[in-house]
């Protein structure tokens, strides 16, 4: 019986589910997946009958089995005969059916565990239901934005803030990452998630707003760039800890050094004194000598200290005293240059100070430089400004000036700075923990500003120039860029017949005429500024009226303003009478660089070069976003350094 009744439950459903009608949507889901859940259920709980009847036989068949086996025959007569109407309520027998089979079961187990065997059903139907979503092929993802996040509203995690990163830091990516773009942390969370399934800038900004709190597609470039400098930094630094790892040079203090670093400035300057092929620095020529001990004496227990048990009168820089206090000099200098509160107190003093760039004409370039180039940088052959204050503009300008050897340029820091920070390193980082006598008091002083002058300094040198170059460069290509639109969208001049004029003086102002569609009618050449101007007039009076063209274009590179003197003149006396001539000055930048290319050769074969700028500078005027297009955009010239 036990049998039959099992293929009896495992059939049911299934004949059930095929003779189904199609409900409104909002009931079928619903319906389809409890009818999916409770039918593997039904098959469990029949299985579960047969194991318990097998090892009991003598179990008695209770009434609620009866009446089940009743209910059965009648739903199998009523699914032959009658069909099933709309207005049937499928719950219905689905509640008594699960009702049925609690009574059933529950009254099999009587014997051992009656309290159980509820909560296995509830536990058993969730299992079931969330295999069967898994098996719509649904992202869970969609379901989260669509059932927990209505559109537009902010969610502030996927799923905690914390991300494991390939490589490992002391600091947090996405705190790093919040506090140098300025985004918030639970922001730049999603968004580093978001890139790391792959999902590009356009399908975020338009689709993913509510996981980045609606930001703009350029602040989201801007994180990207970020995130990627940032991983290259971590990245590095793991290359890095490797290599010292393998020489044998790795330190506690080294690795805490190295695991702070956030840029790659903070990096050359942790990692520069173990960079190979050197002689090494200062300080680990001081170290290999064994003056360590008595540096790091000098800072803990000074009491102890003497000086005089290092000196070794046959070892070079250990023969004298004074050799083995700048052995230790430079050890101390080396561990203050390094240690992160000290560069943070540094950096925030320059903050509150006047800090100039300044630059000047290099001594070997007024002697031997040549005049013209010279002359390009008059205006920063004594030039300075507040690092704050400098446009972008002239940080480019002076960095070109450097590296044509034609400036000399420093960045200028304030006495008081490096007062004020020594008084801090001698009486607050690094006061000793005892009582110093003078002598080793000197050294402690020394030690501070040799740090600051031969390491410190440099570095902050090297991190205000890189900071406003890299700026400058971020600048200047959103200036080209917004230049560049402002030109691509200049409107077009549609349904005329245009005359584009390439002028010049030795070889004469080209003419090129072309028709409302942009195709060459007529080209030729005339010679206006050479005493001719006269003769020509006529020629350009026949081929305007000949083509009934009424625009005229004029390009601004040399002779440009003479041109425009010249039909301005005639159009002023109604020369070109009955025409109405106007004309029109357009920039002719990289109208030149094209006529060569191989763009034009293929659309011009059998026209001059000289006559295909023409034919460009009139076409730019006509549809100038499908002219500007063929011409590589560094030859427009909208840039500020191109």
């Amino acid at each position: 019986s036990s049998e039959s009744e099992e293929e009896e439950e495992e059939w049911e459903p299934k004949s059930k589910i095929t003779k189904k009608p199609r409900l409104p949507k909002k009931n079928e889901g619903k319906t389809k997946k409890n009818a999916a859940a409770r039918s593997a259920v039904a098959g469990k709980k029949g299985k579960k009958v047969a194991v318990k009847e097998e090892m009991d036989v003598s179990l008695p068949t209770t009434a609620a089995e009866s009446n089940r086996m009743q209910l059965l025959k009648l739903k199998e007569e009523d699914s032959g005969t009658k069909p099933k109407t709309l207005n049937q309520k499928p719950g219905v027998t689905k509640k008594m059916e699960a009702n049925s089979f609690q009574g059933q079961n529950m009254s099999l187990q009587s014997d051992e565990k009656p309290s159980t065997s509820i909560p296995v059903v509830g536990s058993q139907v969730k299992h079931e239901k969330s295999e069967q979503d898994f098996a719509f092929d649904e992202p869970p993802f969609k379901k989260v934005k669509s059932t927990a996040c209505p559109e537009g509203k902010p969610v502030k995690s996927l799923g905690g803030n914390k991300i494991k990163e390939e490589f490992e830091m002391n600091w947090d990516i996405v705190q790093a990452l919040s506090e140098i773009t300025n985004v918030e942390p639970w922001v730049c969370a999603n968004l580093i998630r978001l890139f790391k399934e792959e999902n590009t800038i356009p399908f975020i900004a338009r689709y993913r707003k509510e996981l980045i709190n609606n930001l703009e597609a350029d602040a989201l470039r801007e994180v990207q760039q970020t995130l990627e400098e940032l991983r290259t930094v971590a990245k590095k630094t793991h290359t890095m800890m490797q290599k010292l790892k393998k020489e044998g040079k790795l330190s506690g203090c080294l690795l805490t050094a190295l695991l702070n670093c956030r840029t790659l400035e903070e990096l050359d300057h942790v990692t520069a004194p173990y960079k190979t092929g050197s002689k090494g620095t200062k300080a680990q020529r001081a170290k290999q000598l064994g003056l360590e001990p008595a540096a790091l004496s000098l800072l803990q227990n000074p009491m102890e200290l003497n000086l005089f048990s290092y000196i070794r009168p046959n070892i070079k820089g250990l023969s004298t005293i004074q050799e083995v206090e700048a052995g230790v000099q430079h050890i101390l200098a080396d561990i203050f240059a390094k240690d992160k509160d000290t560069l943070d107190f540094i950096r925030k003093l320059c903050q509150q100070r006047y800090i100039c760039i300044q630059s000047a004409l290099a001594k070997v370039s007024s002697k031997n430089g040549n005049e013209k180039d010279i002359d390009k940088f008059q205006l920063y052959h004594e030039f300075s400004c507040n690092i704050k204050n400098i446009q972008h503009h002239q940080i480019l300008a002076i960095n070109r000036g450097e590296n044509l050897k034609i400036l000399t340029v420093k960045v200028n820091i304030p006495d008081g700075v490096k007062n004020e920070f020594c008084w801090w390193c001698v009486n607050e980082r690094w006061r000793p923990k005892q009582f110093l006598n003078p002598e080793l008091m000197r050294i402690l002083r020394n030690s501070v500003e040799d740090a600051y002058k031969r390491l410190i300094y440099p570095l902050l040198c090297r991190e205000f120039r890189s900071k406003l170059t890299s700026d400058a460069e971020k600048e200047s290509v959103m200036m080209f860029g917004r230049n560049l639109r402002q030109l691509l969208l200049t409107s077009p001049v549609r349904g005329r017949t245009l005359m584009g004029v390439d002028p010049g003086y030795r070889h004469g102002c080209k003419l090129a005429i072309i028709s409302p569609t942009s195709q060459i009618l007529h080209t030729d050449v005339v010679y206006l500024h050479s005493g001719q101007g006269f003769r020509e007039a006529e020629k350009i009076k026949r081929l305007l009226l000949q083509y009934n063209c009424s625009t005229v274009v004029i390009g601004n590179g040399t002779a440009c303003r003479e041109t425009e003197a010249y039909f301005a003149d005639l159009i002023m006396k109604k020369y070109f009478a009955p025409l109405d001539v106007v004309y029109c000055i357009v920039n002719e930048a990289g109208a030149s660089i094209y006529s060569v290319s191989p763009e034009a050769s293929k659309e011009m074969p059998d026209l001059d070069p000289n006559l295909r700028s023409a034919v460009s500078i009139a076409r730019r005027v006509q549809d100038p976003l499908a002219e500007l297009v063929k011409i590589e955009p560094k030859h427009i010239g909208v840039g500020m350094y191109q």
